[in-house]
């Protein structure tokens, strides 16, 4: 009786499956694509037929977009950063690992900020541009190096969360992280909690993060709608002087890198990073893509355990994109608008700037804050900094991206050096479907176990 019971129910459900399966998936990235796309045709209507409501609804979709991605981004750096921390004791040599990555990060910093210099120096980024100092204006948010010192520590543990101070949540989180190693066994219970938040946090972004293709139609679209062509016409060879130089890190230095150095196939990164590339492309937002990022790079076989370390730290202090290229650019495109004379010392200010300072952006969208502190390092007027703010938002698409590469790029040449890699994780990346399933079924598809003498 409980077999034929079993037929009936599930015989109706046959067909359905087998016609469901037939359904096309359309791919993360072909949706992203599409977005794109149709923001680019909506911005340029609303912008060329003046259509009013079109320009709002999608400055909307990408406002609601950026805030439900920031919504989450307080708590989950400070949990991300704690739980990472506590699991560093799970690894053989975690200072050396901990101290190799900041090493690896100051490197690339130098590479990225010394690329910036000499793309400036050759383009003259400010020159032709009709722009004068009367165009500028003083930023709302500034940083100076004792604001940046002074800032790191809190006055209470509420307002870093209410003022979305990510540097100070950083702080805390260390802090914290520390205490719970040193009391072991005693703070299992804080940290158990701490691991179930995390976990409930992550999966409540990817759902935001599903999401991206409809947020890029609204943020590409409220760019064109609300600044033009005409605009990015005036700062062609400043927009075009940061394309490029985040190109050639994220497409030339990495992969000259991963093969060198780590001895791998950088085709192989690109397949199994893209989906985090292209979201903080989107997005522009290291720590609202740190989820995906973290993923990315435990499939591309690093190690969960030093992984759940190293991005989370990188994307609060990885910044090649918005603390290296962007502001040396930026810095020799503003003294040229206001007639100030760089010296060499000014250009090795700005490279110590970028490597120190990085923490500065903080993972959030925009370097306002890390571009004022190299300005003021140099002397040079914050005014400045009100020529760019207008087109910010298209260039730091491409600053962004460039972050979040580095953010996987500097953990999977750690673990080669230190013999922890999962080389062949890494080798069938590229066969990875993030698009179906949840975030648990995706895990369980591919499983990256940790090699010898990682535990």
């Amino acid at each position: 009786m409980s077999t034929s019971s079993s037929e009936t129910t599930t015989s109706p459900e046959t067909p359905r499956s087998a016609k469901t399966s037939r359904i096309p998936k359309v791919p993360f990235w072909a949706q992203i694509l599409l977005g794109l796309a149709l923001g680019v045709l909506f911005g340029w209507l609303a912008k060329s037929g003046d259509i009013s409501w079109l320009g709002a609804t999608l400055a909307k979709i990408g406002e609601i977009f950026v805030q439900l991605l920031k919504l989450a981004v307080a708590p989950l750096v400070f949990f991300a950063i704690l739980v990472s921390i506590t699991n560093l004791r799970q690894v053989n040599n975690a200072a050396r690992l901990a101290t190799r990555t900041l090493l690896w990060f100051m490197v690339t910093s130098l590479i990225a900020v010394a690329i910036g210099l000499a793309i400036g120096l050759i383009t003259d980024p400010g020159s032709g541009t009709g722009l004068t100092a009367k165009d500028g204006g003083l930023p709302k948010h500034t940083g100076s190096w004792i604001d940046f010192l002074t800032g790191i520590v809190p006055t209470d543990i509420i307002t870093p969360f209410t003022q979305l101070n990510v540097l100070q949540i950083v702080f805390m989180a260390a802090v914290a992280g520390i205490a719970a190693l040193q009391l072991g066994e005693k703070a299992e219970p804080v940290l158990k909690i701490s691991r179930s938040v995390l976990e409930l946090l992550q999966k409540a972004l990817w759902w935001v993060i599903r999401l991206a293709p409809l947020g890029t139609l609204g943020l590409i679209g409220n760019a064109i709608a609300t600044y033009g062509w005409n605009l990015i016409g005036k700062y062609a060879t400043f927009t075009v002087d940061i394309y490029v130089g985040c190109a050639l890190v994220l497409f030339g230095v990495y992969p000259l890198l991963l093969s060198l150095v780590a001895k791998v196939n950088p085709l192989q990164f690109f397949k199994g990073a893209w989906p985090a590339i292209q979201l903080a492309f989107v997005s522009r937002s290291s720590v609202g893509t740190m989820p995906l990022t973290q993923r990315v790079t435990e499939r591309l076989g690093v190690p969960r355990e030093y992984a759940s370390f190293a991005v989370p730290f990188g994307s609060t202090t990885k910044m090649d994109g918005c603390a290296s290229i962007y502001p040396a650019i930026s810095a020799i495109f503003i003294a040229q608008i206001f007639g100030v004379h760089l010296s060499i010392g000014d250009y090795v200010l700005i490279a110590f700037v970028s490597v120190i300072g990085s923490a500065a952006t903080a993972g959030l969208t925009g370097a306002t804050v890390m571009l004022t502190l190299t300005l003021s390092t140099l002397g040079l007027p914050l005014e400045g900094v009100g020529l760019l703010m207008a087109i910010d938002p298209i260039v730091d698409m491409m600053r962004t991206a460039t972050n979040v590469a580095g953010q996987s790029v500097i953990p999977i040449l750690v673990a080669a050096k230190e013999k922890i890699l999962d080389r062949e994780a890494y080798a069938r990346a590229a066969a990875i479907d993030l698009d179906g399933g949840t975030v648990e079924e995706a895990d369980r598809k591919v499983s990256v176990p940790v090699p010898a003498g990682a535990n």
